[in-house]
């Protein structure tokens, strides 16, 4: 499927590029901001280990092949053979690659400890989205550098500060439309000051104006239809463009439930007639005997110019393979934004029709899905010829 079959033209054309700029920076932040986009070369790891520098602690660890242990950098044991040293930017990935954490340093406590002072500043960021948040406030507040500060904090969750209020500051204004309320009350409720930095900001990550989403794109009729598939219950959904739901559940009522939840003011219809063909090409490619059906599927739906780059990079995984989240960052381009990617496929409202399911850890194992492990296994088995 082309890209542009994820998202309306006009919603792609309005769509900004993510950019890694600190929380409403001042200018004086700018530079730190910039500094933070260059990642350390191995070598500069590696100078850090030999100094065993404490500065650089949570920021990385360095693994041993010969003796199959990773520490922090200034961890106090003699230091290994460059060429036996391999690096990870956390406990975590060593740990998938079959390290062991040192007894001595105990690089994994700090990564926790790391994680928890990562969490205290999302939730002071959560408790203040209506003031302003500058990298400088955080750094006084935290007793950080504003440069380290931000450097921890996207070393953790893969975003900046200032991105992570954008994300909570939509959310929130999202349950506020999806409630009814009126859109200048959602609007400061949410911590937007006005109503011009609203619709700059949230216009293009709503795919239409607050608004228009408020009302559930009334304008619009959403057909859809239930069918039974492989996975249980199954319900697809589409506007006059496309696609807009894949779901999977127990019920009818469940399903219809989760829709009117997802388009609150929509006008729903039932269209059994209508949406019979793509339903027989979502069960046909189910069932194993169509390979490719998805190339054929018009999709609508919303989706931010980070969650575009995966659901589109998730299309191309041909039938019966899979790829780990860390893989899949690597292939858009953001190594580091796994967890990110992670996200986008939690996400994804067209099960199937872009196939997060063949997203599996690194280690093998199966992972997160949406719709519950025992249908993503199903999936894989049925791909891979083991199922039916």
């Amino acid at each position: 499927m082309t890209t542009n079959a994820i998202l309306a033209a006009e919603s792609l054309k309005a769509m900004p590029t993510p950019q890694p700029n600190p929380a409403v920076p001042s200018p004086g932040d700018r530079s730190s901001a910039d500094r933070v986009a260059a990642t350390p070369s191995d070598d500069e790891r590696w100078s850090a280990v030999l100094r065993r520098d404490a500065a650089h602690d949570g920021e990385f660890v360095f693994a041993v092949s010969s003796t199959g242990v990773y520490c922090r950098p200034s961890c106090p044991a003699r230091r290994p053979r460059r060429e036996n040293v391999q690096f990870f930017s956390g406990p975590e990935l060593a740990e998938q690659a079959g390290y062991r954490a040192c007894l001595r340093c105990r690089p994994k406590s700090l990564s926790e400890a790391k994680s928890d002072g990562v969490k205290a500043v999302c939730r002071y960021i959560e408790q203040h989205l209506d003031e302003p948040l500058t990298l400088a406030r955080l750094g006084r507040e935290f007793r950080q550098s504003p440069f380290h500060l931000q450097r921890r904090f996207k070393a953790v969750l893969g975003i900046t500060p200032r991105a992570y209020a954008d994300s909570c500051r939509l959310r929130l204004l999202k349950r506020n439309l999806q409630a009814g309320d009126s859109v200048t009350r959602a609007m400061y409720d949410a911590g937007y000051g006005s109503s011009s930095r609203l619709y700059e900001r949230t216009a293009s990550q709503l795919g239409m104006t607050p608004d228009k989403y408020r009302r559930g794109a009334i304008a619009a009729t959403i057909r859809y239809t239930c069918a039974d598939s492989p996975l249980g219950r199954m319900l697809i959904a589409a506007t006059e463009r496309g696609l807009c739901a894949i779901k999977f559940g127990r019920s009818d009522g469940e399903l219809i439930e989760g829709l009117k939840r997802e388009f609150p003011f929509a006008v729903r219809k039932r269209d059994d007639g209508e949406l019979e063909s793509w339903v027989e090409a979502l069960l046909r490619h189910m069932h194993g005997r169509d390979k490719e059906p998805a190339s054929s599927l018009p999709l609508d739906i919303r989706a931010t110019a980070f969650q575009r780059r995966v659901w589109t990079y998730l299309q191309s995984i041909p039938f019966g393979a899979t790829r780990s989240y860390r893989q899949i960052a690597q292939a858009i381009g953001k190594p580091r934004a796994a967890r990110a990617v992670a996200r986008a496929c939690a996400t994804n409202p067209v099960a199937v029709a872009i196939p997060c399911h063949r997203v599996i850890r690194e280690d093998g194992s199966m992972g997160g899905y949406r719709w519950g492990i025992e249908r993503k296994k199903a999936l894989l088995e049925i791909e891979s010829g083991v199922g039916i």
